[in-house]
């Protein structure tokens, strides 16, 4: 059985521990909550990698922790890849504590196995990363981040040779290895300036954004004509303290979008993310700085990403001059309609579009009427980029995928979500409809009075350490063992329970089941009457619960109503089974 305390004194009487480690150690001693939160046990490698609170201990983001990271996955690419060592892998970085450190932490554990890293001179975002992974050849990737995570935490996120973040399978190998390492203090390294001697260790410049900026021109659905004459909209611009300025700032340069101003504070990479309480798109609050340069300038839509660059929040501005912060729904389905409806017919034979199980079902009706197919997915775009590997040998045409947490791809280039292409092709689309007479918001209401009016809302509860971690499986567990019948009066059709990959089916003559083609994961999915949805399912990244919500009725009144009607009875529900447990 794991012993944390051992564990602990292991690493307090570690001579050559990292001296800041060793400092903060000491500075916990008397706070046994602390120290045993810290190393309670070793910090989960996930499905993607592994996200943490910096400091010291096994449960914690640390030089040690990432080294035994490192130290696996190189074991695993020796075993299951070919000429590793001179393929290498490719390592990039944001803005975040320690994110530079770590990326050369992890040159330093692959030199020690002889292979070359190819890491960024400087911060560069996700979607780069994948790129890179492709453009160089190289058998993983590897990004530095921890996402719009607060100022405290950092990650360690590992792509395999196709750009896309590694698949379950791919994962579990790995974390098979890695447990194979049993003292991450004692790692072998290789020191920098030897790597660097050796040629182990290669800086990358520009040749990689250069490369990419090429390829970005290429998603545009305007004619060249088009492209190199100045367009008549007026953007402001926040990377949030990230990595993505440079790229959409070029980006959209490109394409003659010269009406550009970027929030001069929030260009600025910042650790502590000084300018806002959340360096997070989703949260409104992130556009505060924005909004405010917008009316000063009459600004027709308000573009953020996140820290490393692969979330995309946009606001449009109605008639009365106000913005409002679309949701990735919102986004998502108007950035599909756009895209499919300049796109050629023969290339619609073929398309599919790929969006999450949790993900608005207006996309759906939107790829509908243009005779595309959708294909759900679990949450998570690492399975968006595994689909699109299998369309490389069954021929479909990847044209467009999106979650609701502000994730979008357009063209397959990146293997992941980005921001920089979800940007530039958020202004063509804006450009074009403000040609039309239509605000963004005006072109989304053209949409539901299309398809119906879609509604969806998401709830999350923080539930942190060893004790949130019991109490989010008990929340499952209860609703697992005692499944409803009904959500607020709402009967429910069908219960999907992706941990066993089973669909429960409610009708007139009692139940039965199907197998749901989908690989597990801790989710379940309520199918209620009604075009109506609730799907409860853990944070795979942040220490909660969440709860999303997806309505449709004739009008927004209406789904606002049963939207507000379903989130109240889960959120009781909720709070019912943490009081029974206490």
């Amino acid at each position: 059985m794991y012993n944390w305390e051992k564990s602990f004194q292991k690493w307090h009487s570690f001579q050559n521990l990292d001296l800041s480690l060793q400092q903060e150690l000491t500075s916990l001693q008397n706070d046994k909550t602390k120290l045993e939160d810290a190393f309670y046990k070793e910090l989960t490698f996930g499905t993607g990698g592994m996200r943490g609170v910096l400091g010291p201990g096994t449960n914690r983001m640390n030089i040690y922790v990432v080294r035994r990271a490192v130290n696996g996955l190189a074991n695993y690419l020796l075993k299951n890849t070919v000429n590793v060592k001179d393929r290498g892998v490719v390592v990039a970085y944001d803005s975040r504590y320690m994110s530079q450190e770590f990326a050369v932490e992890t040159a330093k554990v692959l030199g020690a196995h002889g292979i070359k890293t190819h890491v960024f001179e400087s911060l560069r975002p996700t979607p780069l990363l994948s790129f890179a992974v492709r453009y160089f050849g190289t058998v993983a990737g590897v990004m530095i981040t921890a996402s719009h995570n607060p100022p405290e935490y950092n990650g360690f996120k590992v792509y395999n040779e196709d750009g896309g973040q590694i698949t379950p399978s791919q994962a579990e190998q790995i974390i098979e290895e890695i447990q194979k390492t049993e003292d991450e203090l004692l790692v072998p390294v290789m020191e920098k300036d030897v790597l660097e001697q050796e040629e182990l260790l290669d800086w990358i410049g520009n040749e990689v954004d250069n490369a990419y900026l090429e390829q970005l021109k290429l998603i545009s659905k305007l004619s060249f004509e088009e492209q190199d004459s100045e367009k008549d909209l007026k953007i402001v611009f926040t990377p949030l303290h990230g990595a993505a300025n440079d790229l959409v700032v070029n980006g959209l340069r490109q394409l003659q979008f010269n009406q550009l101003e970027v929030v001069k504070e929030q260009a600025v990479p910042d650790p502590e993310f000084s300018t806002v309480d959340s360096p997070n798109p989703e949260e409104h609050q992130a556009f505060t700085m924005a909004i405010s340069q917008g009316k000063k300038i009459g600004a027709d839509i308000l573009l953020g990403t996140d820290p490393d660059g692969d979330r995309l929040g946009v606001a449009a501005k109605g008639v009365d001059g106000e913005y409002q912060v679309l949701t990735g729904n919102q986004l998502g389905a108007l950035l599909l309609d756009y895209i499919l409806s300049h796109s050629n017919h023969t290339v619609l034979k073929s398309a599919r579009m790929l969006k999450t199980v949790v993900t608005s079902e207006l996309g759906r009706a939107v790829a509908d009427a243009y005779d595309v197919k959708t294909i759900n997915t679990l949450t998570g775009f690492k399975y968006i980029g595994e689909k699109i590997h299998q369309f490389d040998a069954t021929g479909e045409t990847f044209i467009f995928g999106y979650e609701e947490s502000y994730g979008y791809l357009i063209s397959s280039m990146s293997r992941d979500k980005d921001a920089v292409q979800a940007a530039v092709m958020a202004c063509e689309m804006a450009s074009y409809w403000k040609q039309q007479g239509k605000t963004l918001l005006e072109a989304l209401d053209v949409l539901y009075e299309q398809h119906g009016y879609f509604l969806e809302g998401m709830s999350s509860l923080t539930l942190k350490g060893k004790a949130g971690t019991d109490q989010i499986a008990t929340i499952m567990e209860s609703f697992r063992n005692e499944p409803l019948e009904e959500i607020a009066s709402y009967k429910i059709e069908k219960i999907e329970d992706y941990l066993v990959s089973e669909r429960t089916i409610f009708d007139g003559e009692g139940k039965k089941s199907e197998t749901i083609e989908l690989p597990k994961e801790n989710m379940l999915k309520f199918i209620l009457r009604n075009d109506s949805w609730v799907t409860l399912r853990p944070s795979g990244t942040e220490p909660k619960i969440k709860c999303y919500y997806g309505v449709c009725t004739d009008s927004k009144e209406d789904s606002q109503q049963k939207l507000a009607a379903l989130k109240e009875t889960m959120d009781n529900k909720i709070a019912v089974i943490l009081e029974n447990d206490k």
